[in-house]
């Protein structure tokens, strides 16, 4: 049985970024490991690790909504059409802005905004995992997200960086009953991915969970009703105003912007799409190496989520992952781009940050270290290979 309850985060000794410092400063360290090692390999293959980093793949879809506006289309051979109101529009707005206030080009303003944004979902991180776990477990969980295979993406000019910041903080601001911002920070999230429903989710259960609980308990204390209802109002205006938004301009209605994903080839088939693809890797050798590695892959998460779940993680947690992996896994999307989707899912890490952290220091440093140096060449060799479309 999950613990429903919200807590209230016990008073912590010495200022809020004192106590995150060591965490954000490997983070800080993991990163540029892992942009040094894209420089060096660029360099041996004659590419440009700017390039590579701000515009290629989704980059270029980014920058060119933050200069141009919407309304830019491709059409395909085959019939599909790939427009940009795809794109949910809070990371190009940031571009522009920090573009209109340096002298920074679109491009270099998002590599900018994907910094910041990634030193804030690092922080978010933390507070949620030292809330829950400790600060040791806290800044493992950190450092553990930060040396994901696919951790080169948080220095792209893409939304994963900035949607996880914007996840985090509105989990830590429910599990510490500040509802506003919980439901302020979870619009914004809509305005960032489609996935920010992950986070909408999560406010509204922990809300209705909350009120639950006042029903059965009456003479308990806590936030006040309004401030939960308004949450749980402001949570979903993000995502909502831009999908309608989108079936305004199109003239297609409420359900536009799904005709638009559609032309992606983008939807939510259950799953059905990525078993197919998973199936067809042992029609032969070597690739049904690589079917039987994402089927290890998948069946990691799932018990990674079921650990989650025994160990008793808040109910917002819960959901946020939950959701997260769910859209992640059985979106019919293009198959190579799973890996980064699954970023924000970080719940997911606190089990294995949970057991470094009863490591002594030494020794998880030396776990962390390797990974973090395997995670750098991977990003290397993936950036100058196929990428994360």
């Amino acid at each position: 049985m999950t613990d429903l309850e919200t807590p209230v985060a016990p008073p912590r000794a010495g200022p809020a970024w004192r106590r995150a410092a060591p965490a954000l400063l490997g983070y800080a360290a993991v990163r540029a490991l892992g942009l040094v090692t894209l420089a060096v390999w660029s360099a041996a293959r004659d590419k440009s690790p700017h390039q590579l980093l701000s515009a290629r793949w989704d980059s270029l879809w980014y920058t060119r909504v933050a200069e141009l506006g919407y309304g830019y289309e491709v059409r395909l051979p085959n019939g599909d059409v790939h427009s940009n109101l795809a794109f949910f529009p809070l990371l190009p707005w940031l571009e522009r802005a920090f573009a209109a206030v340096t002298s920074l080009s679109h491009a270099d303003a998002g590599l900018l905004v994907s910094a910041l944004a990634s030193l804030a979902a690092a922080w978010g991180i933390f507070a949620v995992a030292d809330h829950v776990y400790g600060r040791r477990a806290g800044i493992c969980a950190v450092l553990l997200w930060a040396v994901l295979p696919v951790g080169i993406v948080q220095s792209m000019a893409y939304s994963e960086s900035l949607f996880t910041a914007l996840a985090a903080w509105s989990l830590y601001a429910v599990l510490t009953g500040r509802w506003l911002t919980a439901g302020l920070l979870a619009s914004l999230a809509g305005l960032t991915r489609p996935v920010g429903a992950a986070v909408v989710a999560a406010v509204w259960v922990a809300a209705i969970a909350s009120f639950v609980r006042e029903r059965s308990v009456p003479a308990r204390t806590g936030a006040p009703s309004w401030r939960r209802a308004l949450a749980m109002l402001i949570a979903p205006l993000g995502a909502a105003g831009y999908v309608l938004w989108v079936g305004r301009h199109t003239g297609k209605g409420p359900l536009g912007y799904l005709d638009v994903q559609a032309g992606w080839r983008n939807g939510f088939d259950g799953g059905y799409a990525f078993a197919r693809f998973v199936a067809d890797k042992f029609t032969s050798f070597p690739s049904a190496l690589a079917g039987l590695a994402l089927i290890i892959g998948v069946g990691l998460l799932v018990r990674l989520y079921v650990i989650c779940v025994r160990q008793r993680q808040p109910l917002p947690l819960l959901v946020y992952a939950g959701v997260v992996t769910l859209l992640g896994l059985c979106a019919s999307s293009y198959f190579g781009s799973k890996p980064r989707l699954l970023l924000p899912a970080f719940p997911l890490l606190l089990p294995p940050a949970l057991a470094l952290a009863r490591l002594r220091t030494s020794r998880s440093a030396w776990v962390l270290g390797g990974v973090a140096v395997v995670s750098a060449v991977y990003g290397a060799f993936w950036l100058n290979g196929s990428g994360p479309p």
